[in-house]
């Protein structure tokens, strides 16, 4: 047994040993497949924790793995190729067109055994990393953490999502082959990009040539099956020294269905329209052209009466059919601006609002710290120095309440602003509601007027009925019983 282990062990040096070429093959072969097998082995124990780990195994070792593969053939191919002008005229079979085989021979039997076996084994790796690549090119750790300082705020934002526990790929991609196909290519510009620091800074939004809702959000998210009214209950707090809750209460009509009985998505998913429009700027935040097209061929035009745009330019401008992440425009990526973010973190108590005036303070110091080399210190100083001076009992008798509030305000900072990649409060405008951006008020503004006279409607019985304005306590959450 000890003696034909040793042949075959032979055999196969001599297999991959006829050359230098060989050899470099053999030696890249076998040192890749090990290191590929020892990291998908520490991959399952858990031993390490970090994405570059798993570009070695799973991207670049394989690329090693097939080159060494493809230099084995090939040095044998140089070798053959050689041998008449290296002075082997002398043995007839070297110039032969092909080699001779003869299984009679049982050094060529064990060769062919050895090529068998290891086809079988090069075969299963080359399977099981391509599989184990395409899976891993798709997973959330390779599309937030590789490219860290490029991707940084887009994966921050998504962590903190409510489509955290959604892939990326599932909205960036969806199913299907030739999408999957088109993203990888698109990647490889990216990649240059990063390695070159060419990336822009920030990312420009929105994302050009994103695959429609259709394909993606509405896998989950069924539009025929939006429909009724909803209560919506928005809470902020007063910049006073009470920091007093003031919520407003709104009726949402949020339509959809096929009944048409009216509310936002019935008209703007509406099966028998479609809408289109023109964007005069990148962010597609000024629209001075829509068209609304019916299903009985009615085409009515909206033409905005400060038009940035001449009719020569709106002709050649490129038109949109309006899509739902036209609204939804931040439906994971979402920044925050200063006091949306203090309501959201005083509403869920993690910052304190018995504090006095946090709220007001709070703003303020994250305003102030987007220009500071040091924004942690900056935070801490300006929130220690208000309390201390306007305060000093209660900074030494709730001084947890008041550091616990500073590591939050430090989180929020972190959450929303990117010095390296130049965003900061506001670089990400939301295109849902029109409080802090222009969002529905881009269209529905009483100034997009059709030849016959019509405008889109700025009335806000449209889209909600409001039963209530920031009030402290609202008579209709009474009735309602919420609290």
């Amino acid at each position: 047994m000890i003696t034909r282990l040793s042949l075959w062990f032979w055999d196969l040096m001599r297999l991959v040993g006829r050359n230098w070429i060989t050899a470099l093959g053999g030696a890249l072969t076998t040192v890749s497949a090990l290191l590929i097998i020892a990291l998908m082995i520490l991959g399952l124990l858990g031993l390490y924790d970090t994405p570059y780990v798993g570009i070695m195994a799973f991207l670049v070792l394989p690329g090693v793995f097939v080159l060494g593969l493809l230099l084995i053939p090939f040095g044998l191919y140089w070798e053959r190729k050689r041998a008449p002008r290296g002075g082997a005229s002398a043995n007839p079979t070297s110039r032969e067109m092909y080699p001779r085989i003869d299984f009679n021979r049982a050094s060529v039997r064990r060769t062919a055994g050895i090529v068998s076996v290891l086809t079988v084994i090069n075969l299963l790796l080359i399977s099981l990393t391509t599989y184990k690549g395409v899976t891993y090119m798709d997973s959330v750790e390779f599309c937030g953490t590789v490219c860290h300082s490029v991707m940084e705020p887009e994966y921050t934002a998504y962590l903190n999502s409510p489509h955290s526990r959604v892939k990326c790929v599932e909205c960036h991609i969806g199913p299907g082959a030739p999408w999957f196909v088109r993203s990888k290519l698109s990647g490889v510009g990216q990649v240059f990009a990063t390695a070159f620091n060419t990336y822009s800074r920030p990312i420009p939004t929105p994302v050009e040539n994103l695959r429609p809702s259709r394909d993606t959000c509405e896998q989950c998210h069924w539009p025929e099956k939006f429909t009724g009214d909803r209560v919506k209950v928005i809470t902020r707090f007063a910049e006073d020294e009470a920091n007093t809750p003031l919520k407003t209460v709104l009726l949402m009509h949020i339509g959809g269905g096929a009944a048409g009985h009216g509310g936002i998505h019935s008209w703007h998913i509406d099966p028998n329209k479609q809408t289109i429009y023109i964007a005069a700027d990148k962010q597609r935040q000024i629209i001075p052209w829509v068209q609304v097209r019916e299903a009985n061929g009615r085409v009515t035009e909206f033409v905005a009466q400060d038009a940035s745009l001449t009719p020569e330019q709106l002709a050649r401008a490129e038109r949109r059919v309006m899509d739902c992440i036209d609204c939804h425009n931040r439906p994971t990526h979402i920044f925050k601006l200063p006091d949306q973010a203090m309501d959201e973190a005083l509403a869920m108590g993690r910052i304190d609002r018995t504090l006095p005036y946090i709220k007001k303070l709070g703003v303020e110091v994250l305003r102030a710290a987007e220009t500071s080399g040091d924004a942690a210190q900056e935070i801490a100083r300006r929130v220690r120095a208000f309390y201390q001076e306007n305060y000093p009992d209660l900074f030494r008798s709730r001084r947890e309440a008041i550091e616990a509030a500073i590591r939050e305000l430090h989180a929020l900072y972190r959450r929303n602003v990117f010095p390296s990649m130049k965003v900061t409060w506001g670089t990400y405008p939301d295109n849902i509601g029109h409080t802090r951006f222009p969002g529905c008020f881009r269209c529905h503004d009483e100034q997009h007027v059709s030849t016959d006279g019509r405008t889109i409607s700025q009335s806000c019985d449209l889209c909600h009925t409001i039963l209530a304005v920031e009030e402290p306590n609202p008579p209709i959450l009474q009735q309602l019983n919420i609290r």
